[in-house]
C-alpha cells in the first residue's frame, strides 16, 4: 500500500501574503486612469472648467499616488511570496502585455505631480517626486517593450485569433514618457541636458510610433476576420485611443519646449509639427471611439459585466483629453476647448464606474480571487 504523504502547509508569511497571490498588473490600470483624471481635469480651459477645479484635481492626484503606493507595496508581496503565480503571469500571453501599466502608472503620477501635485505638495517635493518616478517609468517601460514582444516570439503560443487590443500595452509605455519628458527639460541646466532629453523623449515618441503602427493591423484584421472580442475583453478596445491621443499630447509638449532648447528652425518645426500630426491623429481617434462605443453598447446589451478591463475606459479617453486641449491652446479653436470638455466628461463618468465596481468586487473578494 502507498501512503500519500499530506501537502505540506504553506509558510506563514505566505498564508499571509494569500489576498495578493492574483494581484496581476493589470491592476497599475487603476492608479493610470485616477491620474489622469486629475491631469486632465487641470488643463480644461479655465472658461469652461468647474468650481474648484484645482483643488478637486490635486485631490484626485493624491488619491492615485496613494493607490500607487498601496499596489507597489502588494505586488512587492506578491513577487516575494507568489513567485509561481508571478512568473505565470509573465508566460500568460493575456497578461504579460500589462507589465507597461507598471511604467504608465509611475509615469502618470510622476507628471501630475508636476501638473497639479505641487499645489499640495510644492514644487520642489513635485519636481523631485516626477524626476524619480519619470526615470523608474522610463527605464520600466523601455524594458517591457523589448521584454514583451520578445517573450510573445520566444516563449507565448499565440495564434492569429487572439491578437488583441492589450498587446499595445508596453509598446505605449515610452509614449507616456515622450509626453513627460518635456515637462522636466525646464529645470536641467541650459544646452546638451536640456536638447538630449528633448530629443530623446522624441525619439520615445518614434519608438511607441512605429511600434503601434505595425501592431494595429493585427487587431484590426482579428477584428473583421473573427468578429468582436469576447465580452470581458470588449472594453479593451478603448486602448486603442492611448498611443493616438498620448501622441499627441507628446508632441505638443514637445513644441511647448523646443523654443530655445532647439536650434532654428528646428524649434519652429517642433509646432508645426504638432498640428500637422495632431489634427489627422485626432480624426482617427474620434472614429476609432464611436466604433469602440458601438461595440460596448453592443456588449453591455449580451450581458457584459463589470471586469477590471473597464479601467481601460479611463487612461485613453483621458490621454484623448489632453491630446485636444494641447490642441485648442495652439491652434486657439473654440470648438476644441468644448470637445476637451465633452470627453473629459466621458472620462469622469467612465473612471467613476470603474472605481464604484472594483470597490464591490474587493469587498465581495471577486476580484482577488483564484481566475477561473
Amino acid at each position: 500500500m502507498v501512503t500519500a504523504a499530506p501537502p505540506r502547509p504553506a509558510p506563514p508569511r505566505a498564508r499571509r501574503a494569500a489576498p495578493v497571490r492574483y494581484l496581476g498588473p493589470n491592476w497599475y490600470a487603476s492608479v493610470m486612469g485616477t491620474a489622469i483624471v486629475a491631469t486632465a481635469g487641470a488643463g480644461l480651459p479655465e472658461s469652461m472648467g468647474f468650481p474648484g477645479q484645482r483643488p478637486l484635481c490635486a485631490a484626485v492626484w493624491a488619491l492615485s499616488l496613494v493607490l500607487l503606493a498601496v499596489l507597489l507595496g502588494a505586488r512587492a508581496l506578491h513577487w516575494i511570496h507568489h513567485r509561481d503565480q508571478a512568473r505565470a503571469h509573465l508566460l500568460d500571453p493575456a497578461m504579460a502585455p500589462f507589465y507597461g501599466c507598471l511604467a504608465m502608472a509611475l509615469l502618470a503620477v510622476g507628471g501630475g505631480a508636476l501638473t497639479v501635485g505641487r499645489d499640495w505638495i510644492g514644487a520642489g517635493p513635485a519636481l523631485a517626486l516626477d524626476t524619480v518616478l519619470f526615470t523608474a517609468g522610463t527605464v520600466i517601460g523601455l524594458a517591457a517593450a523589448v521584454a514583451v514582444p520578445y517573450l510573445m516570439v520566444a516563449r507565448h503560443r499565440i495564434e492569429p485569433g487572439q491578437a488583441a487590443p492589450v498587446w499595445l500595452l508596453p509598446l505605449v509605455a515610452p509614449m507616456v514618457s515622450a509626453a513627460q519628458a518635456p515637462l522636466l527639460v525646464p529645470h536641467l541646466p541650459a544646452g546638451q541636458a536640456r536638447e538630449t532629453l528633448l530629443f530623446a523623449g522624441f525619439a520615445m515618441f518614434g519608438l511607441s510610433l512605429l511600434a503601434t503602427l505595425a501592431m494595429l493591423p493585427l487587431i484590426l484584421a482579428r477584428l473583421i476576420t473573427t468578429g468582436p472580442l469576447p465580452l470581458p475583453l470588449t472594453p479593451t478596445l478603448f486602448l486603442v485611443l492611448g498611443p493616438l491621443g498620448q501622441s499627441t499630447t507628446a508632441v505638443a509638449a514637445a513644441a511647448n519646449a523646443a523654443p530655445g532648447v532647439v536650434p532654428a528652425p528646428y524649434d519652429r518645426g517642433f509646432g508645426v509639427f504638432a498640428v500637422l500630426y495632431g489634427i489627422p491623429t485626432l480624426g482617427f481617434a474620434l472614429m476609432w471611439l464611436a466604433l469602440a462605443v458601438a461595440l460596448v453598447v453592443r456588449a453591455r446589451r449580451r450581458g457584459m459585466g463589470f471586469a477590471m478591463t473597464w479601467w481601460a475606459f479611463t487612461f485613453p479617453v483621458g490621454t484623448c483629453v489632453t491630446g485636444v486641449e494641447a490642441l485648442a491652446r495652439r491652434t486657439g479653436l473654440m470648438v476644441l476647448d468644448a470637445l476637451a470638455v465633452v470627453l473629459y466628461l466621458l472620462l469622469v463618468s467612465a473612471w467613476a464606474a470603474a472605481a464604484v465596481g472594483t470597490g464591490r468586487g474587493i469587498v465581495s473578494g471577486k476580484l482577488l480571487a483564484a481566475p477561473r
